[in-house]
């Protein structure tokens, strides 16, 4: 069962101690890995298919970041809502890198944030009231409300209920071995 997306780090954290093993995808089946062997495994991969994995250096050798982990233990399921951090990569997520006054997309060096009540009149840095702006956009919008501006929003912000950089990475090839676990927990999970 898919339980939840963990930094590298604890991934590492988890092998290391032995909590946990690698599942990798392997020419359409699914194969174990314990810390060590994953060691040996990503030397040979480092070496055929360096473009396939991220990867973490140390001093002796690279290792490849596992996409998926399995824990050997557990003693209970996380809480089932937690809140998406409220941080420019989400916003830009949430807006999918798009202005919302003129709806043309951009990188996110082309954009900035922007809070539709003026923070000088008042306006709190919330979900509801920052969205991501084109320079000229924002420029034209200036200290005002997008009413006195004459400008509308394309849609109104919310507050992203998930995290939406998950489905993100779930268009990359890298994350295909994901779709198996995530399709049995969409099918599985209890509704309420």
């Amino acid at each position: 069962m898919a339980i939840r997306i963990v930094r590298a780090r604890r991934a590492f954290s988890l092998l290391f101690r032995e909590l946990a093993e690698v599942v990798s995808l392997e020419e359409g089946s699914y194969t174990n890995y314990d810390f060590e062997s994953w060691c040996q495994v990503s030397q040979f991969r480092r070496d055929f298919e360096p473009d396939g994995h991220d990867w973490v250096a140390t001093v002796n050798f690279h290792i490849a970041v596992p996409r998926i982990v399995r824990l050997l233990f557990y003693d209970r399921l996380p809480r089932t809502r937690s809140r998406v951090k409220f941080n420019r990569r989400n916003i830009f997520a949430r807006d999918k890198n798009s202005c919302q006054y003129c709806g043309k997309k951009y990188p996110t060096s082309e954009l900035s944030l922007d809070h539709i009540i003026p923070k000088s009149i008042g306006g709190q840095a919330v979900w509801g009231n920052i969205v991501c702006a084109c320079t000229k956009c924002n420029i034209k919008k200036g200290g005002r409300t997008p009413k006195q501006a004459c400008m509308t929003l394309i849609k109104k912000p919310v507050e992203p209920k998930h995290n939406m950089l998950m489905h993100i990475h779930l268009g990359h090839q890298r994350y295909h071995s994901w779709k198996q676990f995530l399709d049995h927990a969409y099918w599985s999970v209890e509704l309420k």
